[in-house]
């Protein structure tokens, strides 16, 4: 078990960090979302948020987790995903990125993360951040101990408007290191009439980015994020659709 350091947080991550479903799976794949839940302990109170935006995407890929939870059920594949804010700390992002911990995400100003202290900073890191990577890392470890192959995608979501622009994009791949894979996945997507790209809305950075570098590339795996514009995934009729999609593909 990990130990969390002392700090005003003490106490409040008491729900499970991660959840994980078919953890025996022999399929290739683990699926991740880092940025899977919006929820926040009450007694942070939102980190100074209003409610609104509290649910907004700046705290969650939305629909991510269900667009992950239909890939790990269509292809039977592991599924680890957080069960905390991204707000609270950024499961992919290192721990020393200036947006771990969020003063401010797009135009939203993050009261509740200003000026916090090194020990509350480190219990997040401790609390939060180390057991869901160390759970992740355990995963592809057993698997390569086995003599398994092992290939790495993180489900996520992105916003049809930043900072008061528009995205026409309806579905990235972002690739460090797999090349070859995240072009296998662009040709599958492209046989759709869908508006798909590399490297986009993002790109994957060393010093920005945690599951490609450090879990895929790094370790030799392929491994890539993929990347749904939200507005698409706001019903389950729409999640079933994009689930259909990619599941063929990975």
């Amino acid at each position: 078990m990990h130990a969390c350091t002392e700090s005003a947080e003490l106490g409040l991550y008491t729900r499970p960090v991660y959840n994980l479903i078919r953890e025996n799976s022999s399929h290739p794949l683990i699926l991740v979302c880092e940025h899977a839940s919006r929820y926040i302990p009450d007694a942070l109170n939102n980190l100074g948020l209003d409610d609104t935006a509290a649910r907004e995407h700046i705290a969650w890929d939305i629909g991510a987790l269900e667009l992950a939870e239909q890939l790990s059920e269509k292809i039977g594949a592991t599924l680890l995903s957080a069960n905390y804010s991204r707000l609270l700390i950024d499961l992919n992002r290192p721990r020393h990125a200036p947006d771990s911990i969020p003063a401010q995400s797009e135009i939203y100003q993050v009261p509740g993360n200003r000026e916090l202290d090194e020990a509350t900073r480190e219990h997040r890191r401790q609390c939060l951040f180390k057991p869901f990577h160390t759970r992740l890392q355990q995963l592809i470890d057993e698997r390569l101990a086995d003599g398994r192959p092992v290939r790495v995608v993180g489900i996520h979501s992105f916003t049809p408007v930043y900072y008061g622009q528009p995205r026409e994009l309806e579905v990235g791949v972002l690739f460090g290191q797999s090349k070859a894979y995240a072009q296998r996945l662009l040709d599958g997507l492209d046989r759709h009439p869908l508006k798909v790209a590399g490297n986009q809305p993002y790109k994957i950075d060393p010093l920005g980015d945690m599951t490609v570098p450090v879990h895929g590339d790094a370790r030799g795996l392929e491994s890539v994020l993929i990347e749904v514009r939200n507005d698409l995934l706001r019903s389950p009729e729409a999640v079933s659709r994009w689930a259909n999609y990619l599941a063929p593909l990975l």
